[in-house]
């Protein structure tokens, strides 16, 4: 049985020690980072290996999702448009949500023949003026409801290629002053300001099957505990938002949480997060996580089989004609 953790690795492939702490520890999935892709040959067989540890239907993750944020790139892989580029197209909405879904579909169709099976994306942040930009073009627009559309475009664009979505990062992430990596930020604003802008998305794509954790304090819901580490905050997200699929934590060893490794993920699965997430192949980090991981059963192990079951309304799509429309609306050398 799997534990309740996905952890990373250091370079291109398992060491004999990474190989030993996953067939031991037996977590729930694996993340890619760009130190971790070099080739698709190359991927495909850190995959193989990773699955030949624990199973060929653990979770594979990455982060793809266009502009910054790509850790599978050129020469091997399309370079896509970041979410704010389709945000600003000065066209109708259905054809936006048509251009991000294609997009997507054709994201989803690179990781799946690479054996990746999940995207942490879309983002669903709303950048707020005068926020620390972190987020920035990874957000499709300061219209909340905009993001909320395009982003479950986007979210359906990967189904599309058999690959599982990731809305990040749950309550949002877009009011946030600092970057959560390097510190920790704290969201003064109200309840209700929060529930129209920063929440709404999320509210209005909480039937998707994953969401990931954001590190961050809202004074108004738990002064204390940023979101990934409060009961408060967690419950908010599964009680009002509406969100009853699998919650992932965002990576663990960002520099927002505080305290050991153990201790953060202690404090993440008391707060109610499914899955700890351990991104920075430090295997002694990783062990610790590990060591706090219960087994996943309960009430998150159905939430898992559900998420792992989510097929979306997977539409067909040509992939040349796919590309071909994307990059003639954004002006990209196809």
């Amino acid at each position: 049985m799997a534990r309740a953790f996905i952890c990373g690795c250091s370079g291109l492939s398992l060491t004999k020690e990474e190989r030993a702490f996953i067939r031991e520890s037996h977590p729930f999935g694996f993340i890619l980072f760009q130190r971790n892709v070099e080739t698709p040959d190359q991927v495909r067989a850190l995959i193989a290996s990773f699955r030949d540890c624990i199973g060929a239907e653990a979770a594979v993750l990455v982060d793809q999702e266009g502009g910054r944020v790509q850790r599978l790139r050129s020469p091997h892989w399309r370079a896509y448009p970041a979410a704010a580029e389709f945000g600003r197209l000065d066209l109708p909405l259905e054809r936006k949500q048509r251009l991000v879904r294609l997009a997507s579909a054709l994201i989803g169709q690179d990781l799946s023949r690479l054996g990746i099976n999940i995207d942490c994306a879309p983002v669903l942040d709303v950048p707020a003026e005068g926020s620390h930009g972190v987020i920035g073009d990874r957000a499709y627009s300061r219209d909340p409801h905009l993001v909320a559309s395009l982003g479950r475009a986007a979210a359906l664009g990967l189904s599309d290629a058999g690959v599982l979505p990731v809305i990040k990062h749950i309550p949002g992430h877009g009011r946030a002053k600092c970057d959560s990596h390097l510190d920790l930020p704290v969201v003064d604003a109200s309840l209700e300001t929060l529930v129209q802008t920063d929440f709404a998305p999320f509210a209005a794509n909480a039937d998707l099957p994953i969401a990931m954790t954001a590190h961050i304090v809202y004074r108004m819901l738990d002064p204390d505990r940023p979101a990934t580490l409060s009961p408060v905050l967690i419950d908010y997200i599964r009680e009002k938002i509406g969100f009853s699929g699998l919650l992932l934590s965002d990576d663990l060893s960002m520099k927002a949480l505080t305290g050991g490794l153990r201790q953060r993920a202690e404090a993440a699965y008391k707060a109610g997060v499914d899955i700890a997430l351990h991104c920075n192949g430090d295997l002694a980090e990783a062990m610790e996580v590990a060591a706090a991981a219960p087994l996943l059963s309960g009430e998150s192990s159905r939430r898992a089989s559900r998420a792992l079951g989510w097929q979306g309304e997977r539409r067909p799509f040509d992939p040349v004609e796919a590309w071909a429309e994307v990059a003639a609306a954004l002006a990209i050398a196809a």
